[in-house]
C-alpha cells in the first residue's frame, strides 16, 4: 500500500492543483456560485479515488511483490495480476528465471564435473604414492624414514582435498550409524603413526569401548584426524603425549583431546575456525593451511555434533568432539 501511494502521489498532487487551478480561472473570470464550484471539486477528488482503488485492486499483487521480499526463487514466476504494467512486469521476472535456472543448471555441472576431476586424480595420484610408499618400506636406507613421512604428508593433503571437494556434496555422501569412539581413535593414531613418532609425541587413549556414538564413521575419522595432525604438529618435540579421552556430560557424550604444546594464544582462539586463518603459531609452522579446524567444524556441524575448544599458551589445547545421542554396551 506505501508503495502504491509513494507511486502515485504525484498523480494526487497534480490533480488537486489542478481542481483549484480551474476554481481559481472561474473566481478571476467573476464566478461566485462558491457551492458549485465545491460540488465540482468533491466531484473530481471522488473520480480519482475510484480511479486510485481501481488501480490498486488490479495491481495489488504486483505492488505487494515489490514491497515484500521473496522467501524462495519460484515466488518469481507466479502472477501478478491484470493491466500492461503487472503483464509487462511478470513476463520480465519469467524471462529472468528462465536465465536463472539454465544458469544454475551450467554451474551445477560444472561443479559436478569439477567433483568428478578431483575424485578422479585423487586417486590417481595415490597410485604412485602407494608404489612409493611400498618401495621405501623395502629398501635397508636410513632415508626411508624420510620419504615415508613425506608420502604420508602428501598423501594427507590429497585426503583433504578430496573431502574439501566432497563437503558440497556431504548430504548425499554420509551415513549415520552407530560408531565406537575407540575404535575411531584407533584409525587416527594408526593412520598417523609415521606423524606421532617423528615428531616425538605419543597417544595416550582413554577412551571408553562400550561407547557408541551415532555418525558417520568416514566422516567423524576425517574430522578427528584434523584435530591429531593440529596436536601433534603444535607439539612436535615436546615429548608429551596426546591424550584421547571420553566421557558423559549430561545427556551428552564428549570425545576431548588434548595436547600439551605450545597453545594459541586468547585474540586467535575465535578466530581459529575461520578458513585460511593461520594466526601466530602457523607463521611459526610453514605447513600451516589455516583449514583443518575449518574442517572440523563444518564436518561437526553438519553431522549434527559439536565442536568446543579451550587453550592457554605455553600448556596446551583441549578441542573436545560433543555428541548428542550415544550408546553404551556392556
Amino acid at each position: 500500500m506505501r508503495l502504491f501511494i509513494r507511486e502515485h502521489r504525484p498523480l494526487i498532487f497534480m490533480q488537486i492543483a489542478q481542481l483549484f487551478l480551474v476554481l481559481m480561472i472561474y473566481w478571476l473570470d467573476g464566478y461566485r456560485h462558491f457551492l458549485t464550484g465545491l460540488y465540482s471539486v468533491f466531484i473530481g477528488l471522488v473520480a480519482l479515488t475510484g480511479y486510485l482503488v481501481y488501480r490498486y485492486q488490479a495491481e495489488r499483487r504486483l505492488y505487494r511483490t515489490l514491497s515484500e521480499p521473496m522467501a524462495e526463487l519460484d515466488d518469481s514466476i507466479q502472477g501478478l495480476g491484470q493491466g500492461p504494467l503487472p503483464e509487462a512486469v511478470d513476463a520480465l521476472l519469467q524471462s529472468q528465471y528462465g536465465h536463472y535456472q539454465e544458469r544454475i543448471k551450467l554451474t551445477e555441472k560444472a561443479r559436478k564435473d569439477h567433483l568428478a576431476f578431483m575424485n578422479q586424480w585423487v586417486h590417481q595420484m595415490k597410485t604412485p604414492l602407494s608404489v612409493i610408499r611400498l618401495t621405501m618400506e623395502q629398501e635397508d636406507d636410513p632415508r626411508s624414514a624420510s620419504v615415508l613421512e613425506e608420502a604420508d604428508r602428501m598423501e594427507k593433503g590429497l585426503e583433504t582435498v578430496l573431502y574439501a571437494a566432497r563437503l558440497e556434496t556431504f548430504d548425499r555422501d554420509f551415513r549415520v550409524e552407530s560408531v565406537s569412539l575407540k575404535t575411531i581413535c584407533e584409525n587416527a593414531i594408526r593412520d598417523n603413526k609415521r606423524l606421532f613418532i617423528g615428531s616425538k609425541v605419543y597417544p595416550d587413549l582413554q577412551v571408553d569401548p562400550a561407547l557408541l556414538v551415532e555418525s558417520d564413521a568416514k566422516w567423524l575419522g576425517f574430522l578427528i584426524g584434523q584435530i591429531v595432525t593440529n596436536a601433534v604438529k603444535y607439539s612436535a618435540e615436546s615429548h608429551e603425549k596426546v591424550t584421547f579421552f571420553s566421557f558423559l556430560r549430561g545427556s551428552e557424550a564428549v570425545l576431548e583431546i588434548r595436547d600439551r604444546g605450545i597453545g594459541i594464544p586468547p585474540e586467535d582462539i575465535k578466530r581459529v575456525f575461520q578458513p585460511f586463518f593461520t594466526g601466530d603459531n602457523g607463521r611459526k609452522f610453514r605447513e600451516s593451511t589455516g583449514m583443518g579446524l575449518y574442517f572440523a567444524r563444518e564436518i561437526a556441524e553438519r553431522l549434527g555434533h559439536r565442536i568446543e575448544l579451550e587453550s592457554e599458551p605455553g600448556t596446551g589445547t583441549h578441542v573436545r568432539i560433543v555428541f548428542i545421542s550415544y550408546l553404551t554396551t556392556v
